[in-house]
């Protein structure tokens, strides 16, 4: 009951910070929706099926769980979010160790992203994004 609780209370929180991301441009949106359902589905199975059915977030999401999969638009967005973030933190005028730590994760972020496939059929010759 009590493991139940804590899945559904982190469903919920990943479900309000993915809605959050709609609306922010540097908060990403789909992890967090992924993060919702597998969640739901250790604590509110409905919830989770409402999630995989929704017309806009569902089809990330299965596309994640069926093959690990970020389709090349969320990619595209995702690199130029990460880009964004990093150019603000130096119009900013960040620290130079905090620029290099930012730096290495955007890095390590971006060569995950794009070691996805975009897709079932992205074993195509000339998908440069997988």
């Amino acid at each position: 009951m009590k493991a139940r609780f804590l899945w559904l209370f982190l469903g919920y929180g990943a479900l309000g910070a993915g809605l959050l991301g709609v609306i922010t441009p540097l908060l990403p949106t789909t992890p967090f929706l992924i993060l919702a359902a597998l969640a739901f589905a250790r604590s509110a199975p409905a919830l989770e099926r409402r999630l995989l059915d929704h017309p806009r977030f569902g089809p990330a999401i299965n596309r994640w769980r069926r093959h690990g999969a970020i389709e090349r638009r969320a990619k595209l967005l995702s690199i130029s979010a990460m880009a964004a973030a990093l150019g603000i933190s130096v119009l900013f005028g960040m620290g130079p160790n905090a620029l290099m730590v930012q730096a290495v994760v955007i890095f390590g972020a971006a060569v995950f992203v794009l070691s996805r496939p975009s897709g079932p059929a992205a074993s195509r010759k000339g998908d440069l994004c997988g």
